[in-house]
């Protein structure tokens, strides 16, 4: 299964604004994506309710990945957002 470590960039973390905008990304993938803070559970990175949950920070380190065909283009599409400063 791929997967892709990435700092999260926005000044708020994965909550509010980031965390919308990182969900309809995922959501909109042809795989699944999932998104899991070092060391934590995965969840499902399609859900805003999901990534708020994991409580990452700025400057925590996640783990986004993803199986089947397409999954290095969904990761990628994910990670882009997620080391994206998105607060503005």
């Amino acid at each position: 299964m791929p997967e892709r470590r990435v700092t999260v960039a926005s000044k708020v973390g994965l909550h509010a604004r980031p965390a919308a905008l990182v969900a309809k990304a995922a959501a909109a993938q042809s795989v699944a994506v999932s998104i899991a803070k070092d060391g934590g559970t995965p969840v499902a990175a399609g859900s805003v309710l999901n990534l708020m949950t994991l409580a990452a920070g700025h400057g925590d380190e996640v783990l986004i990945s993803a199986d089947g065909e397409g999954a290095d283009e969904a990761i990628n599409a994910v990670a882009e957002l997620v080391a994206t400063d998105l607060d503005g």
